[in-house]
C-alpha cells in the first residue's frame, strides 16, 4: 500500500480470487495474500460496474480516468487500449460497491452485482470477503503477535506462576479461613438484600408522595415507564423482603449443616495439604485429553482426504475475449499445462474431494464412529481422573491415625488400582454419558436444519427436547461422579456403585444441597480472587503503570498490550479451575465417606468413627476408647 496519505484504502481488483486463499498451490505461489493486483485509492467505488465489450477498443483514459474511475495501477498511460490493460491486469475488469474498513475496500453483502460470467451469486461474494478477511494483513499481524509473545512470554509465565501460587494458597488456607469466609459471604448477601429493600422503600415513598400510580399510566409496552410508578417498587420491596426472610430462616434452621459443610471444607484443605501431588494431577488428564483429540484429528483428516481429489479451471478475468472459451468449473489436471495459456491468470485449482459412491458412504460411517469414539475416550479420561482422585482422598479419610496410616504414595496407588480393576466400570459410565451427548449433538443439528421452518409448535417441541437432554446430561454427570467415588471406596461395579451413591445422597439430601452451595460459593469467590488479582497485576505491568521497577523489570514494548494481558487472565482461569476442580473432588469424596461413616459406624471399639474431632464435636458423638488404647475420642 505504501505511505500515500491521500490514498488510504486498498482496493482488490478481483476479490473472488481470495476464495482460493486456502488452496495449497495458491498459498505456495502468493503466500497469505490474495492472488490479485491491489492499488491504493482515495475512496472506494460506490456503484457496480463492469467493462463492456464495446469499450475494449477505447483507451484507459476514456474508460477509467475521465469517468472518475481512477482505479488502475500507478503509471498506466492514458492512451493504452483497455483490452491491453485488462490482459496485463493493470486495470480492474469490474468494480463492486464497497465500504472502507480496516484500510481495505470491502464489497457490500447486499449490493447489486453486475452480470459477471461465471461469478454471479451472492455466495461467491460472501466467500470472497471471507477469504479476504483470512488473508487481510495476516503476515503483518502474525509477525506482530509473534514479536509480542517473544518479548513477553517470560512475564506471562510469571503471571501464571502467581496464579498457581494464589490458587494453592487459597486451597491450603481454607482450613483457617473457611468459617470466617463463609460468614462474610453470607453477611454480604444479606447486606445486599437489605440495601435493596431500603432502596425500594425510598423510591416507593417518593413516588407515593407524588401520587404516581399505575392507574394513571395504564398498560404500555414501554416497560421502562413502569419504573415511575409506586406499585413497581412496592412489588420489588415485597419480593426482596420475602427473600431476606427466607434466607434468614434457612440460616437459622440449617446452621448445624452449614457448620458440617465448613468442617468438611477444612478437612478437604487438610487432605490436599497431606497429598500435594493431587493438585497437579489435572496435568495428566490434560495430556491424555490432548492425545485423544490429536489421534481423532489425524484419523478424521485421513478419512476426509481418502476420496478422489477434484481440480477445475478458474480464471480471474473470465470476461476477456481470450478467456471466453475457457471451460470454467470443468475438470483439469494440475500437473499438465493450461489448455488456454493466452487467458491471463488461468489456473487449475483444487475444488474438493468426491463425496459420492459406496466408498465415500463407508468413510462417512467411519467418521460417525470416530466422533462416538472421541466422546467416549474423552469421557473415559475424565472418569479416570475422578476415580483416581477419589481413591487418593478416600485413603486419607479412612486412615484412622492421620497421617501415620495414610499410604506412602496414595495417588500412584489409586492410579494403578483404578487401571487394574475399574477400567470397565469407567468405560460403561463414560459410554452412557457419551450416548446422551451424541443425542444432544444430533438434536442441535436437526434444530439448525429446521431453523428456517418458522413453526412455533416445532420450535417449542425442539426446545423441550433440548432442555430434557440437557437436564439428563447434568444428572448423569452428577450420578457418574458419585458412582466413581463409590467405586474407588468399595471397588464394586458401576451399576451397584451408582445405586448405592444415589440412595445415600437421597437419604441426606439437605446436607447435599447445603454442602454443594457452600462449596460453589467458596470456589467461585476463589476463582474471582485469583483471576482478578492476576488480571489487575498484568494490566498495570504491561501498560507500564508500575513505576520504579528498574531496567530488569521494565514492561516490554508491545504492539498489542492487551494480548499478554488476556493470555495471562485466560491462563489464570485455567489454572484456578484445575486446582479448584481437585478441591471440589476432594470435598465430594470426603462427604460421601462421611455419610458412609455416619451410617455404618456407631463409635464402639469394633466400629469407631473415622471422621475428624471437629465433626464429632458438631454432631455430638464420640468414639469409645477401650482400656489401654489412646485412640482419639
Amino acid at each position: 500500500m505504501g505511505t500515500n496519505k491521500d490514498k488510504p484504502y486498498l482496493l482488490y481488483f478481483n476479490i473472488f480470487s481470495c476464495i482460493l486463499a486456502t488452496n495449497i498451490i495458491t498459498v505456495a505461489e502468493h503466500g497469505l495474500q490474495c492472488p490479485t493486483p491491489q492499488v491504493c485509492v482515495s475512496s472506494c467505488p460506490e456503484v457496480s460496474w463492469v467493462v463492456d465489450k464495446n469499450e475494449f477498443s477505447l483507451t484507459v483514459g476514456e474508460v477509467f480516468y475521465t469517468a472518475n474511475r481512477s482505479f488502475c495501477l500507478p503509471g498506466v498511460p492514458w492512451d493504452m487500449p483497455v483490452l491491453e490493460s485488462l490482459r496485463r491486469e493493470l486495470c480492474p475488469s469490474f468494480l463492486l460497491p464497497s465500504t472502507p474498513a480496516l484500510g481495505r475496500c470491502f464489497p457490500w453483502y447486499n449490493s447489486t452485482l453486475p452480470e459477471l460470467p461465471g461469478i454471479s451469486s451472492n455466495t461467491s461474494i460472501t466467500q470472497g470477503i471471507s477469504g479476504l478477511l483470512d488473508s487481510l494483513n495476516a503476515r503483518d499481524i502474525s509477525v506482530k503477535v509473534f514479536e509480542d509473545f517473544a518479548q513477553s512470554w517470560y512475564w506471562i509465565l510469571v503471571a501464571l506462576g502467581v496464579a498457581l501460587v494464589l490458587s494453592l494458597l487459597f486451597v491450603l488456607l481454607l482450613r483457617l479461613v473457611a468459617g470466617p469466609l463463609v460468614l462474610v459471604l453470607i453477611l454480604g448477601v444479606l447486606g445486599v438484600l437489605a440495601y435493596g429493600i431500603y432502596f425500594c422503600w425510598k423510591e416507593y415513598q417518593v413516588l407515593r408522595d407524588r401520587g404516581a400510580s399505575i392507574t394513571q399510566l395504564g398498560f404500555t409496552t414501554n416497560f421502562s415507564a413502569y419504573r415511575s410508578v409506586q406499585e413497581t417498587w412496592l412489588a420489588a420491596l415485597i419480593v426482596l423482603a420475602v427473600l431476606e426472610g427466607l434466607l434468614l430462616l434457612m440460616l437459622i434452621f440449617l446452621r448445624q449443616r452449614i457448620r458440617i459443610a465448613i468442617a468438611l471444607l477444612k478437612e478437604a484443605s487438610k487432605a490436599v495439604g497431606q497429598m500435594m501431588s493431587t493438585m497437579f494431577y489435572p496435568l495428566v488428564t490434560f495430556v491424555l485429553l490432548l492425545i485423544c483429540i490429536a489421534y481423532w484429528a489425524m484419523l478424521a483428516l485421513y478419512l476426509a482426504t481418502s476420496g478422489q481429489p477434484q481440480y477445475v479451471f478458474w480464471a480471474p478475468n473470465i470476461s476477456l475475449p481470450s478467456c471466453e472459451k475457457v471451460p470454467v468449473n470443468t475438470s483439469c489436471d494440475p500437473m499438465a499445462q493450461p489448455m488456454n495459456s493466452s487467458c491471463p491468470g488461468l489456473m487449475c485449482v483444487f475444488k474438493g474431494y468426491l463425496s459420492t459412491g459406496l466408498v465415500q458412504r463407508f468413510l462417512f460411517n467411519l467418521q460417525i464412529y470416530g466422533v462416538l469414539g472421541l466422546f467416549w475416550t474423552l469421557n473415559w479420561v475424565l472418569a479416570l481422573g475422578q476415580c483416581v482422585l477419589a481413591g487418593a482422598f478416600a485413603s486419607f479419610y479412612w486412615a484412622f491415625h492421620k497421617p501415620r496410616d495414610i499410604p506412602t504414595f496414595p495417588l500412584s496407588a489409586a492410579f494403578i488400582r483404578t487401571l487394574r480393576y475399574h477400567t470397565g466400570s469407567l468405560a460403561f459410565g463414560a459410554l452412557i454419558l457419551s450416548l446422551v451427548q451424541i443425542a444432544r449433538v444430533i438434536l442441535e443439528y436437526i434444530d439448525h436444519k429446521l431453523r428456517g421452518a418458522q413453526n412455533p409448535a416445532a420450535r417449542c417441541i425442539m426446545c423441550c427436547f433440548k432442555c430434557c437432554l440437557w437436564c439428563l446430561e447434568k444428572f448423569i454427570k452428577f450420578l457418574n461422579r458419585n458412582a466413581y467415588i463409590m467405586i474407588a471406596i468399595y471397588g464394586k461395579n458401576f451399576c451397584v456403585s451408582a445405586k448405592n451413591a444415589f440412595m445415600l445422597l437421597m437419604r441426606n439430601i439437605v446436607r447435599v444441597v447445603v454442602l454443594d452451595k457452600v462449596t460453589d460459593l467458596l470456589l467461585l469467590f476463589g476463582k474471582l480472587l485469583v483471576v482478578g488479582c492476576v488480571g489487575v497485576l498484568s494490566f498495570f505491568f504491561f501498560t507500564g503503570r508500575i513505576p520504579g521497577l528498574g531496567k530488569n523489570f521494565e514492561s516490554p514494548h508491545l504492539n498489542y498490550y492487551w494480548l499478554p494481558i488476556m493470555t495471562s487472565i485466560l491462563g489464570a482461569y485455567v489454572i484456578a479451575s484445575g486446582f479448584f476442580s481437585v478441591f471440589g473432588m476432594c470435598v465430594d469424596t470426603l462427604f460421601l465417606c462421611f455419610l458412609e461413616d455416619l451410617e455404618r459406624n456407631d463409635g464402639s471399639p469394633d466400629r469407631p468413627y473415622y471422621m475428624s474431632k471437629a465433626l464429632l464435636k458438631i454432631l455430638g458423638k464420640k468414639n469409645e476408647t477401650p482400656p489401654g488404647d489412646k485412640r482419639k475420642k
